[in-house]
């Protein structure tokens, strides 16, 4: 029986090089095998094994059961559908696609190879993560009614495709999908409603203050996520009888425990790297046959509440999704 799953990587991108390729170094069944790159030459710069000059050739190399895409938004589908088409397994960055309609289009895909496709919410494999959503099964805050979350950080390089509106770039696509996913993740439900405010940026174009509310249907869930405020993150979870809040929510350290606490009481996680445990988590799901922690059925949801997002700000009101 193969005991580890064989993966290449689409794109040397500066959150590969820094987060990913140095999880790869702790994974037990997640082996990094190869890297493609229009760059072979910073490729090489990495020490990975073998370097692809184009992303088609990894591909087609049948020693790759998995693939990871760390490509700008606008590329998740396209490579994502070449890469099950070739027979490999796919991991992709968040957002998975930039419309539901893509998403869609990605799960008839996923169907029709009948490979595994994923996308990479980290947070749900994350101990802290796992533990607050059994908190709220358990009853420990009573009944769960709302839900708060606030994500920012400051980028205002033109040339960064975080700013790029053609490229998927904004608040609400590159860190407002993580309050969306981890309050659809505890509340293990999807809202019924969306209402969004929106500032953009007069020269990118693209939202910098995103305001959002969910109503999930006895329980309200409200964020709001920005690429243009001091770096702040928090989640809240608030029930009729107890409170959980996660310090650290999406940037988990790995070299700290991460603290959860309920009623002001703090548990702490092990020591982990998060990218390790996401990786080694869908490689094991892959060979167990189960499916994998962010099935692409799960992406389509989390790209219905963001497009109805975007949709309410235009229109001024409730979006019913």
């Amino acid at each position: 029986m193969t005991t580890h799953l064989r993966w290449g990587v689409l794109s040397t991108s500066k959150f590969f090089s820094t987060k990913v390729l140095p999880a790869f170094t702790g994974c037990e069944v997640a082996r990094l095998e190869a890297i493609a790159s229009r760059n072979p030459e910073k490729a090489r710069l990495l020490g990975i094994e073998r370097v692809f000059d184009s992303y088609e050739a990894l591909l087609a190399d049948p020693s790759i059961d998995a693939v990871y895409i760390p490509l700008p938004n606008h590329l998740h589908v396209e490579w994502a559908m070449k890469a099950a088409r070739a027979g490999k397994h796919v991991l992709c960055e968040k957002p998975l696609s930039m419309t539901v309609a893509e998403a869609e289009q990605l799960m008839a895909v996923q169907r029709e190879t009948g490979v595994q496709i994923g996308e990479a919410f980290m947070v749900a494999t994350h101990p802290q993560w796992l533990l607050a959503r059994q908190w709220v099964r358990d009853g420990k805050i009573g009944a769960l009614r709302a839900i708060q979350g606030f994500f920012s950080y400051t980028n205002v390089d033109p040339k960064n495709i975080r700013n790029k509106a053609d490229f998927g770039g904004g608040a609400l696509m590159d860190i407002g999908c993580y309050p969306i996913f981890t309050s659809r993740f505890v509340a293990e439900k999807e809202p019924q409603r969306v209402l969004g405010l929106i500032e953009r940026d007069a020269t990118f174009g693209t939202d910098r203050l995103t305001t959002a509310v969910l109503d999930f249907e006895g329980c309200q869930a409200t964020f709001t996520c920005s690429t243009q405020l001091f770096p702040c993150q928090t989640m809240h979870f608030y029930g009729t009888t107890g409170h959980i809040e996660i310090e650290i929510p999406f940037n988990a350290p790995p070299d700290k425990p991460c603290r959860i606490f309920l009623n002001g009481e703090a548990a702490e996680t092990p020591v982990l790297d998060q990218y390790t445990v996401e990786f080694d988590e869908f490689s094991r799901a892959v060979l167990e046959g189960r499916t994998v922690a962010v099935p692409v059925e799960t992406a389509v949801g989390n790209m219905r509440v963001i497009e109805g997002v975007f949709r309410s700000a235009v229109e001024g009101g409730w979006v019913t999704l």
